[in-house]
């Protein structure tokens, strides 16, 4: 059986016998496993980054996994924004990207208050046009490679003209979504094991104040919080110890989807009814079927 159930609620969102599907292997390598995957909605594929081999993969149905651009600069999390503007976390260069129509690239946040970023993990956009980004850092630093003493979380403007740092206190900021109605703004801590939780003020900062644990994924199995998604419903899928934890949008902890990988790197809603969970672990790519649709991306107001 795939799915785990620890409430009666999970067998609404996903089968307990819906089939997990491998559609892809062979990815990832030394330096980062395969990563972000992106649904192209108009396109009818699916984009996803190899960091380990430096390379963007393209998913298509019925034709497998193709390189679709090389190299990426160890690209990891991928996003697009309201215009359809594909932006990429770029872990060798430092930077979060921007690929505009003319096929240019624009840099669009690459350091804070005169000091390098860390590493660049993983990246949203808000409906208002405002790119969200996590920035952990990936090793101790004996040797001072880092400029910053933090891992932050930041808010960069639609306009590109203010990098706002709104979280400094994480140890390994990961993954981060939206609630559907973008009120609260989750972002997960990898090392610390849990989905931390903040309400989003008018100006698009969050209220530090509301900062609390929504979520504790834990456990015996491997695999740690990742990449996140959210449904429709609020409800927050995320990866964990096990698989993919499905919390409902109060925190409860409804199942588990397991996979048999070891880790779940990300995840992305696709398909053209969005209905598609698609997951990276560390050398595949794969896909669940869900009852509930995702939050599709670009986001719109």
């Amino acid at each position: 059986m795939p799915i785990e159930q620890t409430a009666p609620q999970l067998e609404r969102l996903v089968s307990p016998s819906q089939r997990i599907e491998e559609l892809a292997s062979g990815f990832g390598g030394p330096t980062g496993p395969a990563e972000g995957p992106l649904w192209w909605h108009e396109g009818g594929y699916l984009l996803f980054s190899d960091i380990g081999n430096n390379r963007r993969m393209k998913w298509a149905p019925g034709q497998g996994a193709t390189v679709f651009l090389e190299p990426t600069n160890q690209a990891n999390g991928l996003t697009r924004d309201p215009q359809g503007r594909l932006l990429a976390c770029e872990h060798a260069t430092r930077r979060v990207t921007r690929l505009e129509p003319d096929g240019s690239l624009t840099v669009v946040a690459s350091s804070f208050k005169g000091c390098r970023l860390n590493r660049p993990n993983d990246v949203i956009v808000k409906s208002d046009g405002s790119i969200y980004f996590s920035d952990p850092w990936t090793s101790p630093d004996p040797a001072g490679q880092w400029d910053l003493d933090f891992a932050g979380v930041y808010r960069l403007s639609p306009d590109l003209g203010a990098l706002t740092l709104l979280v400094k206190d994480f140890v390994v900021p990961n993954g981060l979504a939206f609630s559907p109605d973008e009120s609260i703004l989750y972002v997960n801590d990898s090392r610390r094991r849990h989905i931390r939780a903040f309400d989003v003020q008018p100006n698009g900062t969050v209220a530090l104040a509301s900062d609390r644990v929504f979520a504790e994924l834990k456990g015996e199995r491997p695999g740690i919080p990742d990449g996140m998604k959210v449904d429709v419903e609020g409800n927050v899928y995320c990866g964990g110890a096990g698989g993919i934890w499905v919390l409902d949008k109060a925190g409860k902890h409804l199942g588990i989807i397991v996979h048999g990988q070891n880790a779940t790197t990300n995840l992305a809603w696709g398909d053209d009814d969005w209905q598609g969970l698609y997951f990276t672990s560390r050398n595949t790519l794969g896909r669940v079927r869900t009852k509930i649709p995702g939050l599709p991306v670009p986001a719109r107001k």
